[in-house]
């Protein structure tokens, strides 16, 4: 489904009996991130719907993938209409207690949040405020709430392709920047095969004229005809690293610095197929060209579909829970845990006891997940695997080098 139809049933907001529970949260949280993560994390978070379109549990993925990061979303204007920050357009940030739970529990954890302001679909504030200060302020509401290290501007239609709207936006996004010293502020837009459309382009320029550097522009290579799977998308962040030179003036090494990927994990709305193999493609580019950024949409989505496809609630591929997550941990320099225990390998100084030509080590399995120095048996060769990888066969043309062939068996 498209992300402007997958906030489902709204958790009520807090009545005014809560208030004291507000304060206590907010004051908790503010300990809870006095320091706040390194960059890294904040670059590395993965969107989540703290609301609805069933979240997990943050701390159980915490636990399960070493994740200590999320991008909450949405911020938006009223429904009913306005210049005052809420959640999915419904629940006003300044009575909230819903996420600001989750948000101690992240804490409490170890972890921290973004959050994000906009997406697809829905009323956003520079479309109300009117103002470059007017929207500044209600986003500074969101930033003082939550006691926030990083912010994301997810700038997507229909707002995208009014100017009046983005100049609001990216005004706002520039006075946060500089009011909240270290505050780290991402800008996200639709991908295309060209890297980002014609919009996209005016984006870029408006963010020049204005003197605004955000820490990074990423962009969304999915539902823009994107079948060849990671390798389209690929092909669309290489783009858009030209266009981040031709139009922000930036050398090769600035441009990758500041670029990011935002990928849909699973089944994307237009019927795209991104597999764990693709955002190991997409993950490899990003680390040997050093893009500053790499997250997708969405956390509530990062588990093999069973009871049921909702697109909101399960990927539609092959997986095993929060494998996509994984990518973001990595991203960020921690090592995921492992899933299952690693088969030691045999010392290459310890003689073998085993006939020759049998393996000891247990036979890959595609749907398997493996981590580095993981040692198994395919076509009577051993095999050793140099990081965390599912279905890459060893030993098949066309992979990425995952596994070491340690010779026959």
């Amino acid at each position: 489904m498209q992300r402007s139809r997958l906030a489902a049933t709204l958790v009520a907001a807090a009545t005014v009996a809560g208030a004291a529970a507000v304060v206590a949260a907010t004051a908790h949280a503010q300990t809870g991130a006095a320091t706040g993560l390194d960059n890294n994390w904040y670059a590395a978070a993965p969107y989540l719907m703290p609301q609805s379109n069933n979240p997990p549990d943050p701390v159980t993925v915490m636990n399960a993938t070493g994740q200590k990061a999320f991008q909450l979303a949405f911020i938006l204007a009223p429904k009913s209409g306005g210049c005052s920050p809420t959640w999915d357009g419904t629940t006003p940030v300044s009575s909230d207690t819903t996420v600001g739970d989750a948000i101690n529990r992240i804490r409490g954890n170890g972890g921290d949040v973004s959050v994000s302001v906009g997406g697809y679909g829905g009323t956003k504030l520079g479309q109300t405020c009117g103002t470059v200060d007017a929207t500044a302020a209600a986003y500074q509401q969101v930033v003082a709430k939550y006691n926030l290290k990083a912010i994301d501007f997810d700038l997507e239609e229909p707002e995208y392709e009014d100017t009046a709207a983005i100049a609001n936006e990216l005004g706002a996004a520039k006075k946060l920047q500089a009011d909240n010293p270290g505050l780290f502020v991402s800008v996200t837009m639709p991908g295309t095969a060209a890297g980002t459309g014609w919009f996209g382009t005016q984006l870029l320029d408006q963010a020049k004229s204005i003197g605004f550097s955000p820490n990074n522009f990423s962009i969304m290579p999915f539902d823009g005809g994107f079948t060849g799977g990671g390798a389209s998308q690929v092909s669309a962040l290489e783009a858009f690293h030209g266009l981040l030179q031709s139009h922000l003036g930036w050398d090769s090494d600035t441009a990758y610095a500041h670029e990011g990927f935002s990928g849909m994990n699973g089944k994307s709305d237009s019927s795209e197929y991104f597999n764990v193999s693709d955002f190991q493609t997409v993950y490899d580019y990003a680390t040997s060209h050093h893009l500053g950024r790499f997250t997708f949409w969405a956390v509530n989505r990062d588990r093999q579909c069973t009871t049921t496809t909702d697109n909101s609630v399960c990927s539609n591929v092959q997986q095993n829970d929060w494998d996509f997550t994984k990518f973001t941990t990595r991203f960020a320099g921690a090592t995921p845990p492992q899933t299952t225990p690693p088969t030691s390998p045999t010392s290459p100084t310890s003689p073998t006891s085993n006939p020759p030509g049998t393996c000891s080590a247990p036979e890959w399995q595609k749907t398997q997940v493996y981590t580095g120095g993981t040692v198994v048996s395919h076509n009577s060769h051993k095999w050793t695997a140099k990081w965390w990888t599912q279905g890459e066969e060893p030993g098949t043309t066309g992979q990425w080098g995952v596994w070491t062939d340690n010779g026959g068996c």
